[in-house]
């Protein structure tokens, strides 16, 4: 079987097959009218600022789905923070883009929920290791966006093989619960012994501990049966089990250190999300988040014509600026006419017309991404990375 489990390939997606069945519709309706107007159409999720800001990603896909196409495209920078307003506009033939707008909205929506589920979760414990433990909650085939999402906003990384390999990073983790139940009760030291001498030496050796008896007893053993080999103790204890999870943190911490143990960290998973993890920052080296950030809702992107002209439909003709020829229009309930975002000086998110002047020394955030068709930007994960959490501090995205 070619597409063994279902998924939709590429090339449909590409071709704009991967679209909502109106669409076909209306280009059908459109040719038999010879009607072909140029627009610019904005994607938001908000049309004024409501002081909750959300990461903006998905863009290197968009350029990938817009390339070839005779349109001008501009959007925000992979990784920045917004608050109302468009993130991304198109400039050109309507029909050279309309079944594109399923596809362009989904590349965008789930990875900027993700990563804004992460970054929340990175600045709950900003000085520890995170780690994203997420894609087996997902569709296989979207893991690498889980894992792109997870880095760009500042996790140390994530667990997920076949995403590493596509995001050039090796993923990380030792061992689960079912290697413990293959050697059995009583023989924990056996598995952990039998993991320390099979894997490479690049492999942190961190014993799981909360298999069969107390988080205490397990990790003391752990740590006679490896000495100075092991490099810390995870906690995957189930939230039904595990009480108060600090208390029991810092008795392993303090059964550790009585015993000439310090230099054994403490990593803990299990259904951890921001809330969590704050009270336990101070006791723990480092956490497993999954949940979360593959649980977080999608940002409601949505996409609306907010200029239009029945000017010329060939492509060679794309303006660089909206509000030239088109006049405003807009469904009800959203802004008419082009419009650009601005970051102020003190951190805010600002909105206004395209045409008109923006805010003193405000930053212009949307950039080109697509010039006739051609894309004008590179990607890079490291600065998305940079630009995130900078911006994060800028907004007081913790606060929020």
């Amino acid at each position: 079987m070619s597409n063994p489990f279902g998924t939709v390939p590429a090339a449909a997606i590409l071709e704009g097959d991967a679209t909502d069945a109106y669409f076909e519709r209306t280009r059908e309706t459109l040719e038999h009218a010879d009607k072909n107007p140029r627009v610019v159409a904005e994607v938001t999720a908000d049309q004024f600022p409501t002081g909750e800001f959300d990461v903006f990603t998905g863009v290197k896909d968009v350029a990938t789905l817009f390339e070839g196409r005779g349109v001008d495209v501009d959007a925000l920078p992979d990784g920045q923070l917004f608050d109302g307003g468009p993130v991304l506009r198109i400039e050109g033939p309507y029909l050279e883009f309309a079944e594109l707008e399923t596809s362009l909205l989904g590349f965008l929506s789930q990875p900027s929920g993700f990563a804004t589920a992460a970054l929340e979760t990175r600045l709950a414990a900003p000085e520890s290791l995170v780690l994203s433990f997420g894609a087996r909650h997902v569709h296989p085939s979207i893991a690498t966006t889980v894992e792109r999402a997870a880095l760009l906003a500042g996790l140390d990384g994530f667990s997920h093989v076949a995403a590493g390999e596509v995001l050039g990073r090796e993923a990380g983790g030792t061992m689960p619960h079912a290697l413990m139940f293959c050697f059995g009760e009583g023989n924990q030291a056996a598995a952990w012994t039998a993991f320390d001498e099979a894997v490479g030496e690049e492999v942190p050796r961190i014993a799981l501990v909360d298999t069969f008896w107390d988080e205490k007893s397990e990790s003391l053993l752990a740590a006679e049966t490896l000495g100075d080999d092991l490099d810390g103790v995870r906690i995957d204890t189930t939230s039904s089990r595990r009480g108060d999870f600090r208390h029991i943190i810092r008795e392993v911490r303090w059964e550790l250190d009585a015993r000439g143990h310090e230099d054994v960290d403490i990593f803990c998973s299990g259904g951890l999300e921001p809330e969590t993890i704050r009270p336990l920052r101070d006791v723990a080296d480092g956490f497993g988040v999954g949940s979360h950030i593959t649980g977080a809702d999608s940002v409601d992107f949505s996409l609306d014509i907010v200029e239009i002209s029945e000017g010329s439909s060939d492509p060679s003709s794309n303006r660089t600026q909206s509000g030239d020829e088109g006049s405003p229009i807009s469904k009800r309930g959203k802004l008419s006419g082009g419009k650009d975002v601005y970051r102020t000086p003190d951190g805010g998110h600002h909105v206004a017309l395209a045409d008109r002047d923006g805010p003193d020394e405000g930053e212009a955030l949307l950039e080109p991404l697509i010039r006739d068709g051609e894309i004008v930007r590179e990607f890079d994960l490291e600065a998305a990375s940079e630009r995130c959490l900078s911006d994060a501090d800028r907004v007081a995205f913790s606060n929020q």
